[in-house]
């Protein structure tokens, strides 16, 4: 295990006031722009949609190596072999509106929005639904998809000792080393905080930012037809998927990053094991969530406690290193590594050659 002090994993330039961050939250919320307000209190994005189409379309970006890599790593959620693609080759952010996708397996289809590729079991259903855990729907609220890169993801390192997205950054780059060149996939990317790093960095051939959460996935694609127009947009691809199923052929990633993500997950076991298979022989797994010791572990039954915190909300608490070990060792990932600062925890993990 690596352990860093507090002080090497602050934040540059970065001063926490939880008074001046709840004062500027509540700020921004009183100053939402119109074309986010209407977003954060309907489902649907009709405003922001309304203007995205109002502009002219902007020439496409075709590359077919990197077309090529997308079609080898898409797959069907329900049978996981790999889908057909119809003949749009545009890999802008505006060309994935037109993007068609069927398995030849099972006949599903799917579609895209226009921000995104809904590649879920159940996605475009008008009818049938399922419950979903509290933790699950909470980040589906446009409120949150909109909050979170201000002020919302910030708060981490305060309450938890989470370093910040650059020194964070450059920690992963370092357990990704053995890989850089190849695809990643960035699961729960929330916001896309991470997956535009990914593609800024130019490190990987093709970024796959995935998340179950249509209001964080539109909240990512704002952001980056807020970039320059130096941003990679053929090497990101943004998809709706559930992390116990991903739409993604078995043995075709290079990398899986989730940040902030694995205590979120109702089955961490469930998701680990899709990761696992999702994993090319050599490809690395690289996650951060939070571990309560130390002082905290002598909380009054805090197991028992912890699983009715989980049954009630859909997250779960890690209660030390071993436990995240065995959990990647029960899903058939070896070399567990770990960094820490006070509750904050980088795990990383490889698939067997």
């Amino acid at each position: 295990m690596l352990a860093l002090s507090s002080s090497s994993l602050l934040p540059s330039g970065f001063s926490f006031n939880p008074m001046r961050c709840c004062f500027y939250v509540l700020k921004t919320s009183l100053l939402i722009p119109a074309r986010i307000h209407g977003r954060l209190f309907t489902h649907a994005s009709s405003t922001s949609l309304a203007q995205t189409k109002s502009k002219p379309k902007p020439e496409g970006i075709v590359d077919e190596r990197k077309l090529k890599i997308r079609k080898d790593m898409i797959a069907c959620p329900i049978c996981y072999k790999r889908v057909s693609w119809n003949d749009a080759t545009d890999l802008s952010l505006e060309g994935i509106a037109e993007t068609r996708l069927e398995c030849s397996s099972c006949r599903k289809s799917y579609s895209a929005l226009d921000s995104h590729l809904d590649l879920t079991i159940t996605g475009g259903n008008t009818v049938y639904g399922e419950p979903m855990a509290p933790s699950t729907q909470l980040f589906r609220l446009p409120l949150v998809s909109f909050l979170y890169e201000r002020g919302w993801r910030q708060s981490f390192w305060f309450w938890g000792g989470f370093p910040g997205p650059e020194k964070e950054f450059e920690l992963i780059k370092d357990y990704l080393k053995p890989v850089v060149g190849g695809n990643i996939v960035d699961a729960s990317c929330g916001s896309g905080m991470f997956s535009r790093l990914f593609a800024k960095s130019r490190l990987f051939s093709v970024v796959v930012a995935l998340d179950f959460s249509e209001a964080m996935l539109r909240q990512c694609y704002d952001f980056i037809k807020q970039e320059d127009d130096k941003f990679p947009q053929e090497n990101i691809v943004l998809v709706r998927a559930d992390i116990s199923r991903l739409p993604l052929a078995s043995g075709s990633v290079d990398a899986l990053h989730a940040g902030a993500a694995l205590h979120c997950w109702p089955s961490p076991s469930a998701a680990v094991a899709e990761i696992s298979r999702v994993l090319k022989p050599g490809g690395v797994f690289v996650a951060t969530t939070y571990i309560v010791d130390g002082l905290l572990s002598y909380i009054p039954l805090l197991r028992p406690l912890r699983q009715n915190f989980a049954q009630l909300s859909g997250s779960h608490v890690f209660l030390s290193e071993t436990e995240l070990e065995e959990l990647c060792t029960a899903c058939g990932l070896v070399n567990f590594r770990c960094t820490r600062n006070r509750l904050f925890v980088m795990i990383s993990a490889i698939k067997p050659l």
